[in-house]
């Protein structure tokens, strides 16, 4: 789902921060790429060595970057312990109405 948009005439590859929850273990997952429907593909099938023993998995969250490293200082924020309180309260909704 790499999409393209037009901006002052040019084209932008977005990249994606995503968030996912283990269905097994309520935990989430951090990652980012340019085709966030292959990746999440890959992870509930089991093709990423870090989620294949907590799927299936839910995608909870995504933003946008134009940037690749934007995208990639925003992964590594939300893996903080400051970024995954910025999550939990962007959530609070989804988390109280949605978790076991």
């Amino acid at each position: 789902m790499a999409l393209k948009e037009s901006s002052h005439g040019g084209e932008h590859m977005f990249y994606y921060v995503y968030v996912l929850i283990s269905e097994k273990d309520n935990n989430f997952y951090t990652g980012y790429s340019k085709d966030i429907n292959r990746r999440v593909k890959e992870h509930n099938n089991g093709r990423v060595l870090s989620t294949k023993r907590r799927r299936p998995l839910k995608l909870i969250y995504f933003e946008g970057c134009v940037s690749k490293n934007d995208a990639k200082d925003r992964e590594k924020y939300l893996k903080t312990a400051s970024g995954r309180r910025y999550l939990k309260n962007r959530m609070k909704y989804f988390l109280t109405h949605n978790i076991k």
